[in-house]
């Protein structure tokens, strides 16, 4: 990079689910904000897929956006029946999109390329190379995801979220990995637990009793939905609850909230989504009831929250439970890896409601896994890479 440019262009690909969009959108801000300091204005363009999470992001952020076309591989443990009609019609697409994401980059001219996973990166990544532009990839999950795994082996830089991913790498790749952590938006790390109580309303709270945030995700977890479900008298017995389940589960819980006993009752907090409360809500939470996917940890360790970890089955490559592993081992989190019944759900919980030094011990594990200044540290990697 020149000593005293007026500009820095990053072109920043990456997107189809929030794990790999936020990051990416947190990592623009970071940028903004280091090199405003020196006066060096930021240019960017983010290139997605026109029907993606990203494309709408990009545009409420105010980002330029260009749209590539991209196919995706539906994987399968039996390789057969990877020869779908769908699969074989996505990977047509894949010429189409490298030839524009080479023109894009051959007119853009960016200083350097950031790319944060999922199929879209995968074109723009390999342009990157091919017109000898910096390439910084970051991951966000222990494990290469498929699209990282392929630009690793062109990338100038690859920056990893975990230490434990450095001995996953191939060994051509250690030399250019760097650890950043995976960055979080920082909205999330000033949340007050005060605001949480009027913001919700939780007048029925027992401020002797621990509270407990659930959470599926925007969309809810019918699995962890499920299992707190047939908790709810013995749970809320011993805490108060903050759960939050997802529009589509909101009727059906609430009808089984209504069977319960007013004094219980008074401690269930049920609502479909929770919005720009979230920081907040953490904040007050004393354990936390999740799904492990990666913006997940990475806001639980930032936080230092202890946690019960849910991993989803289904998750590409089991990355849900790599992560949820790496966790447990440590003392940080508690995971439920063999299979996630009400009885093991309790059994997890049991002793950290009844015990709060055992809440604060994981809670200091957590944060010794938690980077909150990821987003800087990918931003340093970023701008060290450009030309």
């Amino acid at each position: 990079m020149n000593s005293s440019p007026r500009s820095v262009r990053v072109m920043v690909t990456g997107g189809g689910t929030g794990g790999h969009t936020y990051p990416a959108l947190t990592t623009i801000r970071a940028l903004r904000t280091r090199l405003a300091t020196d006066a060096v204005a930021l240019e960017v363009v983010w290139v997605g897929t026109a029907a993606g999470l990203e494309a709408r992001v990009a545009a409420n952020e105010g980002i330029p956006f260009a749209a590539v076309a991209t196919g995706k591989i539906r994987r399968a443990q039996n390789p057969l029946r990877m020869l779908t009609r769908a699969n074989a019609k996505d990977m047509l697409r894949v010429p189409l999109g490298l030839a524009q994401a080479r023109a894009l980059v051959a007119e853009w001219r960016p200083d350097v390329v950031l790319a944060t996973g999922g199929y879209v990166a995968v074109p723009v990544g390999i342009a990157a190379a091919m017109c000898r532009r910096p390439l910084v990839v970051h991951e966000q999950t222990v494990r290469l995801g498929l699209a990282n795994r392929v630009l690793a082996r062109v990338a100038t830089r690859i920056a990893v979220s975990s230490e434990a991913s450095l001995p996953l790498l191939p060994s051509s790749a250690r030399a250019r990995a760097v650890v950043t952590g995976n960055p979080v938006r920082p909205e999330i790390l000033t949340g007050q637990p005060d605001r949480a109580v009027v913001a919700l309303g939780l007048r029925g709270f027992n401020q002797d009793l621990p509270t407990v945030y659930v959470t599926g995700g925007a969309q809810g977890a019918q699995q962890i939905n499920t299992l707190v479900r047939d908790l709810l008298p013995w749970l809320l017995e011993r805490a108060n609850l903050i759960h939050q389940c997802g529009p589509a589960n909101l009727t059906d819980l609430h009808e089984h909230a209504t069977r319960l006993p007013r004094e219980l009752a008074g401690r269930y907090h049920l609502t479909g989504f929770v919005g720009g409360e979230l920081p907040d809500v953490l904040a007050l939470a004393d354990i936390v009831i999740s799904r492990s996917g990666a913006g997940t940890i990475a806001e639980l360790t930032a936080l230092g929250k202890p946690a019960v970890l849910v991993p989803l089955a289904t998750s590409a490559g089991d990355e849900q439970r790599h992560n949820a592993r790496q966790l447990h081992v440590a003392g940080a989190a508690i995971a439920l890896l063999d299979g996630a019944t009400p009885s093991s759900l309790r059994d997890a919980l049991a002793p950290l409601l009844i015990d709060s030094q055992r809440r604060a011990e994981m809670a200091t594990r957590a944060r010794q896994h938690g980077r909150p200044d990821a987003a800087d540290r990918l931003a340093v990697v970023v701008l060290s890479a450009a030309s």
